[in-house]
């Protein structure tokens, strides 16, 4: 079994050595771990997998290669995918909708699902209780509550959910994404500042052969530093929610920026910018970064691009305690305007088409605060980007 899933990893281009994988063995082989499927999930990636920039891969090849094996939370029933074969997308009313009442958060919300599948015994299609597919439950998927826990099956487009079984909460970019657009490194080439700065290591053919002219013929071999691209951005990237059906648009100009830009520091938050980011979202609650931290360690002379769809509530941005992660204490405008006070240069790439961002009342408040700056991830949008960085 297991030497299926080794070759898995190495197909999803991981690179696991023999060794690792004995490791492994080894490892079971002493009962370093419980039989479950969650702790052999670390055990494995702490094995296997020496670069952090390959959790995500390896959580792809996980969830494809053990689908099935785990259940939400550690309980002795297995749900079963024909209770949630999709039969029916019930509509509920606005009104209908409003008198659905919340159950009172994550934790009353797993309490009620583990009473749930020890009752549940037959598939539930259309209702308002059992775990099942359409309907008003709180359980299942494709149906509408509006605070609940989508098992299964793709969302119905109402982004209620505050757990998705399967679903990784938020993904790390992957900068290897092999590029699809090759146009995006095209267009970020247009920032480009180029110094000779560094040792001096590149052979100087036209000065040396002056310079030996000079010496009567003898040899005198001169060198200069590299030339190099001069200019420094800092990337802030929205992840998760929303943005997960950005992540390949995304990925690819992630990829293009590492390849194209020599000086690139980049951080995640999600939808809007509070008082810290992180550098990697499977510890992002564990090793925050201060964004008053960037502020103070980064030169005003640093390109500051922001990418997300600054798609959410309102509140978000302009409220105290407005974030849906947290309580925050200032608001998201207040975060933004102080990277804006500091750098010189700031932009945002929104990856939504352009069409739609007059329907989208937050995209209004976020372009608004950026002066203007805000442009889509067309080759159109990023080389006017490009051109404003650059001026």
């Amino acid at each position: 079994m297991l030497i299926e899933f080794f070759f898995q990893l190495r197909d999803a281009k991981i690179p696991v050595s023999i060794g690792e994988y004995l490791s492994l063995i080894a490892a079971l082989q002493k009962e370093v771990i419980p039989p479950a499927i969650q702790d052999f999930y670390f055990l494995s990636r702490l094995t296997l997998v020496k670069d952090e920039k390959f959790y995500d891969r390896f959580d792809q090849a996980f969830s494809k290669y053990f689908a099935g094996v785990e259940s939400i939370i550690a309980l002795s029933h297995e749900i079963s995918n024909d209770w949630l074969i999709k039969k029916l997308q019930n509509e509920l009313s606005p009104e209908e909708k409003a008198k659905l009442e919340k159950l009172g958060g994550l934790d009353a919300l797993m309490k009620r699902l583990d009473e749930l599948i020890k009752e549940q015994d037959s598939r539930h299609e259309g209702g308002k209780k059992w775990i099942g597919t359409g309907g008003s439950s709180p359980f299942g998927h494709s149906g509408y509550h509006p605070e609940g826990i989508r098992i299964k099956g793709e969302s119905s487009g109402n982004r209620t959910a505050l757990k998705v079984w399967e679903q990784r909460t938020f993904k790390d970019y992957d900068d290897h994404q092999e590029l699809n657009i090759r146009n995006i490194k095209i267009a970020l080439r247009r920032l480009r500042q180029f110094a000779r700065t560094g040792i001096e290591s590149e052979f100087d053919l036209d000065n040396t052969i002056q310079s030996t002219a000079a010496n009567a013929g003898y040899l005198d071999i001169k060198m200069r530093p590299e030339r190099h691209n001069n200019i420094k951005v800092v990337l802030l990237m929205d992840v998760g929610g929303s943005m997960d059906d950005h992540i390949q648009r995304v990925e690819e100009l992630f990829s293009a920026a590492k390849s194209e830009l020599k000086h690139l520091e980049y951080f995640y938050f999600h939808n809007c910018l509070y008082d810290y980011v992180w550098k990697n979202n499977q510890r992002r609650h564990l090793e925050k970064i201060d964004t008053m931290d960037i502020i103070n360690k980064y030169s005003s002379d640093y390109k500051v691009i922001f990418v997300g769809d600054a798609t959410m509530s309102p509140y978000e941005i302009l409220s105290v305690g407005g974030s849906v992660e947290y309580n925050n204490s200032e608001p998201g405008a207040i975060w933004i305007n102080r990277i804006l006070d500091h750098f010189k240069k700031v932009i945002w790439l929104n990856p939504e088409p352009h069409g739609i961002w007059q329907y989208r009342q937050s995209v209004g408040i976020v372009k608004e605060l950026l002066r203007g700056k805000m442009y889509p991830v067309t080759l159109a949008g990023l080389e006017r980007a490009m051109n404003e960085l650059s001026k």
